[in-house]
């Protein structure tokens, strides 16, 4: 409790009316660890509830949609274009999920992009826990982001390739 500050429960979203509308795209990413059992049952088809790749596609795009209605401090865009894209791993037996969300907006499509990947990567845990209960989410980050003011940021620690090779697609 912040019973010191008077304002303490006050909110307000960001007054972007004075921003100029840009094409505005950011790329997240996050990582799910599967196991051995659950990665060889994916890349046979063997699962129990479908395939969680598909899944988290549909589920992934629904998510980044539908972000003003989870964070209450976004605002509402009208998205260009959501895409998740997965990346089986087998040397780590983990999947990398990828988002990228696009707008012409006057603020960006950070949290659309983040909260893409992160209930795209909850719904591959909900196809994979009856093979393997022990899942490991992890790695959840914004990778890239671009329009506005503040221009094109990229991670201090770069880019993965498959990253790289999604905004080269576009």
């Amino acid at each position: 409790m912040h019973s010191d500050r008077p304002d303490s429960h006050a909110f307000s979203m960001a007054d972007v009316s004075a921003k100029p509308v840009t094409r505005r795209r950011a790329l997240a990413v996050g990582r799910i660890h599967i196991g051995a059992e659950a990665f060889e049952r994916l890349r046979e088809g063997r699962l129990p509830k479908g395939d969680p790749l598909a899944m988290a596609e549909i589920v992934g795009m629904q998510a980044a949609k539908r972000t003003p209605s989870l964070l209450p401090l976004c605002h509402p865009l009208p998205l260009n274009r959501v895409t998740i894209h997965s990346v089986p791993q087998a040397e780590t037996q983990a999947i990398e999920i990828y988002a990228l969300a696009e707008a012409e907006a006057r603020t960006g499509v950070e949290m659309e992009a983040l909260c893409g990947v992160s209930v795209a990567l909850m719904a591959v845990w909900d196809l994979l826990k009856p093979v393997n209960p022990a899942l490991e989410v992890g790695g959840v980050r914004l990778l890239y982001k671009e329009g506005g003011k503040q221009g094109r940021w990229v991670h201090p620690d770069g880019m993965p390739p498959a990253a790289q090779a999604l905004l080269d697609a576009d």
